[in-house]
């Protein structure tokens, strides 16, 4: 709406009715165009241009977008996504996360351990059947590094600092366009695909949803936040920000707080007024923890989870890892999406809430 609204010039002396009008027309191809999708649906998938070193291309990525008929502006998909994954030690960091890095790193890591365990083994005990001793290795060898591969398949499940929690400021921009962004690989036939996913998801709903469920804990309301704190306490942000010397700086002490500072803060964008020396001077680091405040309404925490959690929900959709509903019992049965066995907000709730 504020997109359609900034395009959208009316005479001064246009009655109100007739505005709504104009407006509406404006709106509705648009929405008749993306009707046809459903909670959960991938809208685009685009792979990287290369594994070592992943890139998408995010302009060919907005052109396919409005092909189906969503209309986003550079603003609200470009801008954000070049500063959470086009950076360097980001997509470095991709590589060396991604399922094929693990599949490459499983063999290499059996034979290091097969030579440290063998080594150590054969240093301190005198052995004459060495074929015993290379079978018992083998099976310790084996054992370790299966334990390390299931680990790190499991942590893929979880919220991802350095890639999921930087999307959190995308998916509040995308939201507006009921359009969802994550990033899931797998490796298929000794190929890895690591891909760039956006999904269709109205959070309305959700956000209903969940919005009633901790009004229901607002009773409990002690009870509530120790759960959240135990369950995000762990998403720390830290951010580097600028102090400013009062006499050198002006009146550039006065532009506010910390408080006031976005929850993911653009260093390149804060720092463009100050010279490079000066930056390094003045730079410092503050931590923002990701967890609801108590003292915020029931529908800006339940806004707040869904996006935090909403890049690891699309990661897990598309990796089909989500968790069967019944498995847990949840409070509510009221499932908006078609295409899994839970929802956003269920998934909230089971994961985070543990309802």
């Amino acid at each position: 709406m504020d997109e359609m609204e900034d395009k959208t010039s009316v005479p001064s002396d246009e009655s109100d009715v007739e505005v709504d009008l104009r407006r509406s027309s404006k709106i509705q191809p648009e929405n008749r165009r993306t009707s046809r999708w459903r909670n959960g649906q991938c809208v685009l998938a685009v792979p990287t241009s290369s594994m070592l070193s992943p890139r998408f291309d995010l302009s060919l990525c907005r052109a396919l977008l409005e092909r189906d008929g969503f209309q986003i502006p550079v603003a609200d998909f470009e801008t954000p996504l070049d500063i959470a994954l086009d950076v360097p030690s980001v997509r470095r960091y991709l590589y060396l996360n991604s399922s094929l890095f693990h599949f490459i790193m499983a063999p290499i890591l059996y034979v290091v351990i097969w030579c440290a365990v063998f080594s150590t083994l054969h240093l301190y005990l005198s052995v004459t059947d060495y074929w015993v001793l290379g079978l018992s290795v083998s099976l310790v060898s084996i054992f370790l590094t299966t334990v390390i591969i299931v680990i790190l398949h499991y942590s893929n499940k979880e919220i991802n600092m350095n890639i999921d929690v930087r999307l959190i400021q995308v998916n509040e921009r995308l939201s507006r366009h009921k359009l969802l962004v994550g990033v899931a690989d797998w490796v298929q036939n000794c190929t890895g695909s690591l891909q760039l996913f956006i999904v269709y998801w109205d959070a309305a709903c959700c956000l209903r949803t969940l919005t009633e469920t901790l009004e229901e804990m607002s009773f409990v309301r002690d009870e509530a936040q120790k759960r959240l704190n135990k369950r995000m306490s762990h998403l720390v942000l830290v951010t580097e920000v600028m102090t400013f010397d009062p006499v050198a700086g002006g009146s550039s002490v006065n532009e506010g707080s910390d408080e006031e500072r976005p929850l993911l803060v653009n260093d390149e964008e804060t720092g463009r007024s100050t010279s490079t020396s000066q930056r390094e001077d003045t730079k410092l680091t503050t931590n923002y923890s990701l967890v609801p405040d108590q003292i915020l309404p029931a529908q800006a925490k339940a806004l707040q989870l869904l996006l935090t959690y909403g890049a690891v929900y699309v990661k897990l959709l598309l990796s089909e890892k989500l968790p069967n509903s019944t498995h847990r019992p949840l409070r509510s049965r009221r499932n908006h999406c078609t295409t899994a066995s839970v929802c956003l907000c269920q998934y909230i709730k089971t994961k985070v809430l543990r309802l």
